[in-house]
């Protein structure tokens, strides 16, 4: 009987999450109006910075989240704290999510994915679809050096984060 231990790749090898207490990776996204973004951008704005990943624009537990976020943003905003939401997709589906939820923060298109393997919240064959890869639904409180503060993360696209712990992170970490 072969030992299947050994074909797995050696530990240092196998990428993990980012953490808390970790600097969160340095990014630029484009927006709904494709205009660049980089994280830097975010954290100086001496404000607290949740980054929610969701997985997907118009699907009925991202539209909740959203929709949740955008009616706490100005609980939020008194930290100060500010939300940007990114999404594997294109940025034109990313602008008709936004305006047809009303969508008051930044959204922005991690279209090549990159963003989602540097923080490794890669949801594999999502949806059932062989080879379509989303992100995991996370989220990540940052503080104004760009140092995660708090993570979540979750393998069930179905599940919705505490909001309540997310904006007690934020509030932590003004």
């Amino acid at each position: 009987m072969q030992d299947l231990r050994s074909e797995q790749p050696p530990r240092a090898a196998i990428q993990e999450m980012v953490h808390q207490g970790e600097r969160a990776p340095q990014f630029t996204l484009v927006d709904t109006d494709k205009k660049p973004h980089s994280l830097s951008e975010f954290t100086k704005a001496n404000k607290v910075t949740v980054l929610a990943f969701f997985p997907g624009a118009f699907t009925g537990v991202c539209t909740k989240e959203m929709c949740t976020f955008r009616d706490s943003l100005a609980e939020l905003e008194r930290v100060p704290a500010h939300v940007v939401a990114i999404s594997v997709n294109d940025p034109w589906s990313n602008k008709g999510f936004s305006e047809h939820n009303r969508l008051n923060f930044p959204i922005l298109s991690d279209y090549n994915r990159e963003v989602i393997k540097q923080f490794n919240i890669i949801h594999e064959n999502f949806g059932g679809l062989k080879g379509y890869t989303a992100a995991k639904r996370s989220v990540f409180v940052l503080d104004s050096n760009g140092v995660i503060t708090y993570a979540w993360v979750s393998d069930d696209p179905g599940k919705e984060p505490v909001y309540e712990d997310v904006k007690r992170a934020a509030a932590k970490t003004a």
